[in-house]
């Protein structure tokens, strides 16, 4: 259930649209008051409707059960689960990530909801408990059936439907935060040196630079 090489690929766009966040990110003169309201919410500052849309989505009543809730948060883990390098997707907080995307974008909740109760239906059907009591071999044995659209059963394609969405948006969350950043190794904008292609670089590609590149490039030490 190692995914997460797979998932690294996709998380790099998630963890660029944090660094655009940040890049967007100006001075300006604020009151006593509205330099202590917003220093206490976010580094990042934004224009009133933004925030007002942000608080009224983070206030807005929970959408998901605390048993789905639940079992969120165990599929996320089954995803991203901790490894020697980094946290595990709950670690991350991915399943707060998913409650406020489903509420900041509707169009998940259907979805999602349907996909949660479709689920714990096959797992009642198959070991006679809800998914979130299933032991962990059950789990991965039907995350397997719906894991892999190619290779899973017609009558699984609910299930595969629902499970792409829930491995979408666990790396977007999951990536989106210092662990998942870590993870990659994103260190963001920094001022370095180019040497040019490295070495072993260039052999695995058969290329090399000419005589008249090397003697225009400049090569720091």
């Amino acid at each position: 259930m190692d995914r997460r090489k797979y998932l690294k690929t996709i998380g790099i766009t998630a963890a660029s649209a944090g660094i655009i966040a940040q890049a967007c990110k100006t001075e300006t003169k604020k009151t006593d008051a509205t330099a202590a309201s917003t220093e206490s919410q976010s580094t990042i500052n934004r224009m009133p409707v933004e925030k007002a849309a942000d608080d009224a989505v983070r206030n807005a009543p929970k959408f998901f059960t605390p048993e789905e809730f639940s079992t969120i948060t165990i599929l996320a883990d089954i995803i991203i689960p901790k490894d020697e390098k980094s946290g595990s997707a709950s670690d991350a907080k991915v399943a707060d990530f998913i409650e406020f995307i489903v509420k900041d974008e509707p169009d998940y909740q259907t979805p999602l909801k349907g996909g949660l109760r479709w689920l714990d239906i096959h797992c009642l059907n198959a070991y006679q408990k809800a998914f979130k009591d299933c032991s962990a071999d059950q789990q991965i044995e039907v995350v397997d059936e719906i894991a892999y659209p190619e290779k899973a059963k017609p009558e699984m394609s609910y299930g595969v439907s629902f499970f792409n969405i829930m491995r979408n948006l666990t790396a977007t969350g999951f990536y989106s935060t210092q662990i998942g950043w870590d993870d990659i190794g994103y260190v963001g904008n920094r001022p370095n040196q180019w040497n040019g292609v490295p070495e072993d670089v260039q052999k695995q590609y058969n290329i090399a630079y000419t005589e008249k590149e090397l003697k225009e490039c400049i090569s720091f030490s």
